[in-house]
């Protein structure tokens, strides 16, 4: 990927920053990010590549950052003119299952409106771009990927037993998931309409540093440092996939240099851990780490709240196809990445600090209004 430039929706947010990071950092791409920076949007999620977060000005030439809405029918297209980019990652995404159930309004625009608004963009883009034998090195029409990274949860839920698949019917069951959903939709509309090369992915429950503090693994780790207690939805049975976001990374990029343009593949850690079982980890980690004074367990802090509507039961994901037809294979299990992101939180409150204290206070966003 070295030499090429990349356009990242939504590259100030959690995923998008550490898929930015990587490209510039690691595999010398030149990336734009194109961010509204919303509340989950954190510049300083980049500071590590060069970004200041006060001008969002670059001092590394290879990143430039562009404040802007996915659904702007202006700014969009002229990203792409401007940029001229090989190929594109489609993050941006308003991604708190309880903020869509509060307010399912953002999340229709952002996730539906703004992923049609850019595929359109997109292809008027890859319309005007010359043929490969005319441009070496350069954006061409049979290289162009136009990728959108979704989730697991348009699928629905799962029993006990059984898992996702590339070809599981969708089955979404709260806003979030719906508007997710009927964006993949799209993307796939846009491939076999008008031939635009698209590619999409749906991962499990991504973790790791940079996490937004109001998502489970962040808020858990916080709430234990200042002895706050920990809201663990019904009886903490629910099951979710868990995928360190670097793991992640290295497959949409995998996904973006040799996926089949129209095809979907599937990302997951093969790490089902039960909610409580996630909150427990974190829990014992930090009694080595970091103990309370006077020797009490940070499970005593574990408190049981009413469950949240339309809870999915169990999410896992099936990565057969990517990892026998690409070659895919996570890092990380799940005790060794859980232990690296509680040392990261311990070790970077100049990061977490200032979103957690003077914003929100350690509060669970999107807390359901009843």
């Amino acid at each position: 990927m070295m030499n090429k430039r990349f356009i990242v929706t939504g590259g100030a947010g959690f995923i998008g920053s550490a898929l930015v990071r990587h490209l510039v950092r690691d595999l010398g791409a030149t990336v734009l990010v194109v961010d509204k920076l919303t509340y989950a949007g954190v510049p300083e999620s980049l500071r590590d590549v060069g970004l200041d977060p006060s001008t969002l000005a670059s001092s590394e030439p290879r990143l430039f950052f562009r404040k802007a809405d996915v659904c702007d029918k202006e700014a969009m297209p002229r990203a792409f003119a401007e940029f001229r980019p090989h190929a594109i990652f489609h993050l941006a995404a308003e991604s708190h299952v309880d903020r869509s159930i509060d307010g399912p309004g953002e999340f229709i625009r952002t996730n539906v409106v703004g992923t049609a608004n850019l595929l359109q963009a997109a292809l008027g883009y890859w319309r005007d771009l010359p043929s490969a034998d005319q441009c070496a090195g350069e954006p061409a029409r049979e290289t162009f990927r136009f990728q959108h990274i979704s989730t697991d949860e348009v699928y629905g839920s799962l029993g006990p037993t059984g898992l996702f698949s590339e070809t599981t019917p969708y089955s979404p069951h709260s806003p979030y998931s719906a508007s997710k959903a009927a964006s993949d939709h799209l993307v796939r509309a846009w491939h076999d309409t008008y031939g635009l090369p698209t590619l999409i992915t749906n991962c499990s429950n991504n973790y790791g540093p940079y996490h937004f503090p109001e998502k489970l693994i962040p808020l858990v780790i916080l709430n234990c440092l200042e002895g706050k207690s920990l809201p663990v939805y019904g009886k903490g049975a629910n099951v979710r996939d868990w995928l360190y976001v670097d793991d992640h990374v290295s497959a949409l990029c995998l996904v973006n240099e040799r996926g089949v343009p129209g095809e979907t593949y599937n990302v997951g850690g093969h790490n089902e851990r039960t909610n409580l079982e996630v909150v427990q980890t974190v829990c014992r980690i930090l009694d080595e780490l970091r103990p309370r004074e006077g020797g009490a367990k940070y499970e005593e802090l574990i408190t049981f709240v009413a469950d949240r509507p339309g809870h999915d039961l169990r999410y896992a994901i099936d990565s057969s196809k990517l990892m026998n037809e690409l070659g895919w294979r996570p890092s990380r299990d799940f005790d060794r990445g859980i232990r690296e992101t509680v040392q990261w939180y311990l070790d970077n409150r100049w990061w977490w600090g200032p979103i957690h204290e003077k914003k929100y206070a350690g509060e669970r966003l999107g807390t359901i209004k009843r």
